[in-house]
């Protein structure tokens, strides 16, 4: 398998732009300049004794201008739009930790946030931005900063993985990227030395203290770092929330970046945020799986003691405990969180419940061991609930992943598409041990795993799903094993765990085949930021305690959509979809991750997160290829087409040179200074210091004089337009706009591209002629392909099975029309067929494929014949006047017109209710 990526996503194109529009006005290099040394600083490098470097010649008036032009082209909110460029500042003296003193130390370059919702392609992101800002600027040297092991390895993947995309996208730009190996020092050399792309991955860590290696000094009297600072890198920061130590920010500032940029979708610190892709948009638009919760409780089992020790908090002075137990509240006894110290008693905790009388003062708490003891005897440790149905629930917990899973890839099998669970555990002997000769040895997880596979296997609906045993289908990945914690990559135990780790950490495609066995992956801690994996369909977390690990978190790892096995994304929401088997009711479960979401990003995620067990099952009903009507209807719409796009080249250089005429004027750069009156903050002991200003004046522009270099602009835009360049060249002479190239070369020519592509893709609809294909038609089991579990909110249930082949209807939830028109069609006597379309039953088009809404049988009022309809349902307003539909759609639909007319007694239309169909 080799995975595919779009290089069109919107949401993607959108963040990139956003970086590049950051330093428009940057000069730029010349195209053809040599590597030299005897060479001037030109544009966006610079020559020195080491190398290559990056060279920035934007004022910072100039960046913070351009920062909040793009903040408000991206709707930010008032708050997030920056008055200052906002620095990097930490504190050299330990007890100043957290604290802006004096003595705190401001870098000096700028930082810039980018905010994308896991599973929408940051890391695709921000690669693709490296070439751009290559492609755009000229610069060469950049530098990814990663906070953890399974961080880092994803990161390498994906260079890997995107490469030859990104090589076809740019042309064959040259690029190196490597990882940085304390053992490879003279790698740095190369770094610096190289006048082509490089991108140097390293972790935090390697380089945050004097004693690591890069930082001392070595034999040719220069420390390995230098060659990277005097490369003044472009600084990549990956889940930035995990760097904001002040020894952690001092060693980011101690690469002497040009600049920053900081990719996250839970930023601790937003610095001068760019752009923003939060919760909510990534999932209404469907560029993440849906979420759905299977929710495993323990019922009646508040009739025992129940007591789990989640954390503790130690301060100077005192020892605390958060703890589970069972509170006698007005609603009736319920597992709830309380605070605990030693001497206290779990009965006045638990509001007088009378199972915690005798015997649960807590006489001891010992943070540094982890346990507490009461006064009867017992002693609790943390991650060792003692009491309740726990082992039941866990035990639960798992055989509904497991049925979950092999429902889910028997539904997807058809596709192509392998699927994955993970478990998240507290204890790594609950799945794994060593005896004394250090072999593995099963935990009582793994137990109950393949026992509950082996179950669900010999299932008279699952026979023959897999030829593999409950052993071979799991296995787990651990940061802490044995006891000990340590890099999972380095002295493991045994070949096989080796293998394990090369498998789920660095060989996706491979764990995405459907011949590699592994299915289920179990995992302490080391899953969390920075691995994730398209084709995760349920995640457990098998806490016998609360989790250290965030809902948010943890879901995360399965929310990017899934991938079949050519490496296609599959967009379809009724596949998409992420089943999180909790041990709480799904309303306590959404509700939490409402709270986290909306803690973290200030939106609001309700009415998102779906009931498990709202889900029904949709199928084509008995007998459905025996039904007259359906193949009557069927016979009449089933046949593939082809295109053919014939149109005048002088009408389209007319129409370019008509919209390049209306094109908004292409402005010089622009120099935006203020008045700022100093900002004032008080220090831990209440002294004043100045950070930063507070905008008091009125703004003045000034005009830069700029100076550029000229690229062939007509060879850009033919190779973005595919047009001839005498057509290129007709047009933009005719618009009388070439004299702006000079203003901002870039600008111009992405300008002038926008509009070429988007009157030549007009004036191919217009032109546009459909015919059959000899001997091609739609194969029927696409309708079988459309049998997918869904939400009943999406659903319309059928009652007149003889009217329609599915036992329910789908529809768009948000879709008031499409619901009113199926209801309509089940109730209406002239309607005598109709049908909802499968995805897959896509038309052919110049701007993208096309699947209409509906196919329907009409009985005419008039000759009582039958009339044959294909139907795309809008609005009513749009319906009726297609102005105001959005210009892609809108081009689709005239597509469909013509496809459908070379069809015999077809009626394509759009339509706002069932009486709009008129042949």
């Amino acid at each position: 398998m080799k995975l595919r990526f779009d290089k069109d996503q919107p949401h993607q194109q959108r963040a990139i732009q956003s970086v590049i529009d950051l330093f428009e006005g940057q000069d730029l290099n010349n195209p053809d300049v040599e590597f030299s040394y005897t060479s001037s600083d030109s544009g966006s490098i610079q020559f020195t004794e080491t190398g290559v470097g990056n060279r920035l010649t934007l004022t910072e008036d100039e960046l913070l201008a351009n920062l909040n032009k793009v903040q408000l082209d991206n709707n930010l909110r008032a708050d997030e739009i920056s008055t200052a460029i906002e620095k990097l500042w930490y504190n050299e003296i330990a007890d100043d930790k957290g604290n802006i003193t004096l003595s705190s130390v401001t870098a000096d370059f700028p930082n810039f946030s980018i905010e994308m919702e896991t599973g929408t392609g940051k890391t695709y992101v921000y690669l693709r931005s490296i070439y751009e800002l290559n492609k755009v600027y000229g610069f060469k040297k950049f530098v990814i900063v990663v906070p953890s092991v399974a961080i880092r390895e994803g990161v390498l993947k994906s260079l890997s993985i995107t490469f030859d995309h990104f090589q076809e996208i740019y042309e064959n730009q040259p690029a190196e990227f490597r990882v940085y190996d304390s053992g490879r020092l003279t790698e740095l050399g190369n770094f610096a030395k190289s006048n082509v792309i490089q991108i140097l991955v390293i972790n935090i860590d390697s380089f945050t203290k004097d004693a690591n290696i890069i930082n001392q000094v070595r034999e040719t009297g220069v420390k390995p770092i230098e060659y990277i600072q005097r490369s003044n890198p472009i600084v990549i920061v990956d889940e930035p929330q995990n760097m904001e130590t002040d020894i952690r920010k001092r060693a980011i500032a101690n690469l002497n970046p040009l600049f920053t940029l900081r990719y996250s979708a839970t930023h601790k610190s937003l610095y001068n945020l760019v752009y923003k892709l939060d919760p909510v948009e990534a999932y209404d638009l469907g560029l993440v799986k849906q979420i759905e919760v299977d929710s495993v409780l323990a019922k009646n089992d508040n009739s025992g003691v129940f007591i789990s020790v989640d954390a503790f908090k130690t301060a100077k002075q005192s020892v605390t405990a958060r703890l589970t137990i069972f509170v006698n509240e007005r609603s009736g006894v319920q597992k709830k969180q309380v605070t605990a110290k030693a001497g206290d008693d779990l009965y006045k905790l638990s509001k007088g419940w009378d199972i915690y009388r005798e015997g649960h003062v807590i006489n001891e708490l010992d943070a540094e061991n982890g346990y507490i003891a009461l006064s009867g005897g017992n002693v609790v440790y943390k991650g060792e609930a003692v009491g309740g149905l726990t082992d039941q629930v866990l035990k639960e917990m798992i055989d509904a992943t497991v049925e979950n899973h092999f429902k889910k890839e028997k539904e997807l099998s058809a596709k192509g598409i392998k699927v994955l669970s993970i478990f998240f555990i507290d204890r790594v002997a609950n799945y794994r041990s060593y005896d004394e000769q250090g072999n593995p040895v099963k935990g009582k997880f793994a137990i109950w795993f393949e026992e509950s596979f082996a179950r669900w296997q010999q299932m008279p609906a699952y026979r023959g799903l897999y030829t593999y045993s409950g052993e071979e289908v799991h296995n787990g990945y651990f940061s802490q094993d044995k006891g000990k914690f340590r890099d999972s990559k380095e002295g493991k135990s045994s070949k096989a765990d080796d293998d394990a780790f090369k498998l789920i950490m660095q060989d996706k495609e491979r764990l995405l085949d459907i011949a590699t066995p592994l299915r289920f992956i179990f995992s302490h801690s080391a899953l969390r930021e920075g691995w994730d994996n398209p084709n995760v369909f349920q995640i457990c977390t098998l806490n016998e305690t609360k989790s250290d690990m965030k809902k948010r978190q943890e879901i995360g790892r399965g929310l990017r959509l899934c991938v079949d096995q050519d490496g296609e994304r599959n967009m379809e929401r009724s596949v998409n979809r992420l089943t999180v088997i909790a041990n709480e009711s799904y309303e306590a479960f959404s509700k939490a991750l409402q709270s986290e979401i909306e803690e973290d990003t200030g939106v609001k995620f309700e009415g998102r997160i779906r009931d498990a067990r709202s889900r029904r099952e949709v199928k084509l009903k008995d007998k459905w290829l025996e039904d007259k009507l359906f193949l009557a209807l069927w016979e009449k719409i089933k046949f593939r087409t082809t295109y053919k796009v014939n149109y005048n080249t002088e009408d389209l250089v007319k129409n370019c040179v008509a919209a390049l005429q209306k094109m908004p004027a292409i402005e010089r750069p622009l120099i935006y200074r203020e008045r700022n009156a100093a900002k004032f903050v008080r220090n831990k002991d209440g002294e004043l210091i100045e950070l930063g200003g507070e905008q008091k004046g009125s703004k003045e522009k000034i005009v830069k004089d700029t100076h550029y270099n000229i690229p062939d602009f007509i060879a850009y835009i033919q190779s973005k337009t595919a047009l001839t360049r005498s057509t290129i060249t007709r047009a933009i002479l005719a618009s009388g706009r070439l004299g702006e190239i000079f203003h901002n070369p870039q600008l111009f020519m992405d300008t002038v591209v926008k509009i070429i592509k988007d009157e030549l893709d007009r004036i191919k609809i217009n032109g546009i002629t459909y015919e059959k294909i000899a001997g091609q038609t739609y194969e029927m089991k696409l309708f079988e392909a459309a049998e997918v579990g869904q939400y009943t909110d999406n659903l319309m249930e059928v009652r007149n099975q003889a009217k329609t082949l599915y036992n329910y209807v789908v529809i768009d939830s948000l879709s008031s029309p499409e619901r009113k028109f199926a209801e309509d069609c089940e109730t209406r006597d002239d309607i005598l067929f109709y049908v909802k379309l499968p995805p897959k039953f896509q038309v052919k088009t110049p701007v993208g494929p096309y699947n209409p809404d509906w196919a329907l049988i009409k009985r005419d009022e008039g000759t009582e014949a039958r009339l044959f309809f294909v139907a795309e349902t809008k609005d009513a307003k749009a319906a009726a006047d297609r102005s105001l539909l959005r210009d892609r759609e809108r081009m689709k639909i005239e597509c469909a017109e013509k496809h459908f007319a070379v069809m015999a007694d077809v009626t394509y239309c759009v339509v706002g209710e069932v009486s709009d169909l008129k042949g």
